[in-house]
């Protein structure tokens, strides 16, 4: 439904305070409403014994406020509706076990209502479409296409995607930003903070300075959860809104795109199972970016495939996201499920979306293989060790700190220390047990993460969950021991960018 994109500060500022307003009043009527129909709020599901958060968070989050919260975020778009995406994708099972119980009877409603968020905004009216176009492109933007459908195929949160024809018969995606959402990102992070801090409508530990890049970390969510202020205003807040603004960059998008086309192209072994639309550069800009049309269906919707396919899939993914790291250091950092797009009947898998790729230094990238092969090793001493070096800790935490510390690590590292072929879909109680170590770490912990880690461990985590939710049954330790025992450790970026030149020229 087309509903015009709020796109000034005061117009965005208004919307979030009307957000909050709608929820906090939705659930004093949806409380009365119980009370005059003979039951309450307190008595749902686990609020008697979940302690006072839980009972707050189910006062929050009933059916009716579910639905408005979906409506309000597909409305917003921007920083607001990644909220809603992330927590569409999460696993259930990383939310603190206070509020478990309380969300059992609403969960099935809440995850209706967020799925649509999830699928996508509502959608510009076509005069805000055209104004668009024609701020970024020229008003001669309609001479350089054949066609063009004003009806949007998806629509997401910093933009909508439209199918157009070119004059030479190519079929091309133009994803275009909605208006006012990137001189907005510094101004919706923080109202986003207020809400969040007057209303409780997020679970605690799922703290939104983390969360609103788009996040889906349940095996590392213990390195974002509640800060100080004093620790998040210059950690996860400060890392969001950059990242944020980085993805309304299309020209860097674009950029990110062509050159992790080439490195795909470049592999013999990734190049047969992958592809990297190619960009339409006369078509782009800072706000519209148009790229080679693919096809194929995401992730959610692979699950639903036979169980070799699953696998194949979860290999593929899980390959990728190696490679990624501790071969190219440019990694594509957004796991949201609809940025890859499976074409069953060419076996290929479309990847999409590059406004949160990003490269890492070849210092943090070996002292972090380094972390990931003792924690599947069990070598709680390295684990402390190389945590230290990356910025996980200080050195001087107590012994509490490190038994829980080290303890989550093992856990994360199950899949790469099982011999053999790892069943994601036999594993649920991973998070779970994170989970429950991530409330010691809170008590004890004496620094933030790295900066590094917030987008690494977003697609790390959203690697294992994608596997996950296909149920993959991926040979994990293989995979990771080959990259492990083939790495080149110590080499500076510098030391390594002139043995490349050397070996170009030879």
């Amino acid at each position: 439904m087309p509903h015009r994109v709020p796109s000034t500060q005061i117009g965005r500022a208004f919307g979030f305070a009307s957000m909050g307003a709608s929820l906090i009043l939705g659930s004093f009527t949806d409380s009365i409403a119980k009370s005059l129909g003979g039951g309450s709020s307190s008595s749902s599901t686990g609020s008697s014994s979940s302690g006072g958060s839980g009972a707050l968070y189910n006062n929050f989050i009933t059916e009716s406020n579910a639905e408005r919260l979906a409506n309000a975020l597909c409305r917003m778009r921007g920083a607001a509706l990644k909220i809603g995406q992330m927590l569409s994708i999460q696993d259930e099972t990383v939310l603190p076990p206070q509020i478990q119980a309380a969300l059992e009877r609403v969960r099935a409603d809440i995850q209706a209502a967020l799925e649509r968020v999830r699928a996508g905004a509502d959608v510009m009216p076509r005069s805000q479409l055209e104004g668009q176009l024609r701020s970024e492109l020229g008003r001669d933007w309609e001479a350089r296409v054949a066609e063009f459908d004003a009806e949007p195929r998806a629509a997401a949160s910093i933009g909508q995607v439209h199918a157009a024809l070119l004059h030479d018969g190519r079929q091309v995606a133009m994803k275009i930003q909605y208006p006012g959402v990137a001189r907005s990102i510094e101004s919706d992070v923080d109202n986003l903070m207020r809400l969040i801090s007057i209303a409780n409508i997020l679970p605690k530990g799922m703290y939104v300075e983390s969360a609103v890049k788009g996040s889906n970390e349940p095996y590392k969510f213990y390195m974002l959860l509640t800060l100080p202020k004093s620790m998040y205003e210059d950690g996860a807040v400060k890392v969001a809104k950059r990242e944020l603004a980085l993805e309304c960059n299309y020209t860097y998008e674009a950029a990110a795109q062509q050159r992790f086309r080439q490195l795909v192209a470049a592999d013999a072994e990734l190049s047969r199972v992958f592809y990297v639309p190619e960009v339409i550069p006369e078509l782009s800009s800072q706000q519209v970016l148009t790229t080679e049309w693919v096809n194929g269906v995401t992730i959610d919707k692979v699950a639903q495939l036979d169980q070799a396919t699953r696998d194949l899939v979860g290999t593929w993914l899980l390959r990728l996201t190696l490679k990624e790291l501790y071969d190219w250091r440019f990694m594509q950092t957004d796991p949201n499920w609809g940025n890859f797009l499976y074409d069953q009947q060419a076996g290929v898998l479309n990847l999409i979306d590059f406004g949160a790729a990003k490269e890492y230094p070849r210092a943090f990238v070996d002292n972090y293989l380094r972390m990931v092969h003792a924690c599947a090793e069990r070598n709680r001493q390295q684990v402390v060790d190389m945590s230290v070096q990356l910025g996980f800790l200080t050195g001087d935490e107590s012994a509490v700190m490190l038994e829980a510390h080290t303890e989550a690590g093992f856990v994360v590292g199950l899949p790469f220390s099982t011999p053999g072929i790892y069943d994601f879909g036999a594993h649920s109680g991973m998070t779970p047990r994170v989970a429950e170590l991530g409330s010691v770490m809170l008590k004890h912990r004496l620094t933030p993460p790295p900066e590094e880690s917030y987008s690494l461990h977003r697609k790390l985590s959203g690697a294992f969950l994608a596997c996950m939710k296909l149920r993959a049954r991926v040979p994990c330790r293989d995979m990771f021991m080959q990259v492990y025992n083939n790495y080149s450790f110590g080499a500076s970026d510098e030391e390594e960018q002139q043995q490349q030149q050397r070996s170009a020229t030879a």
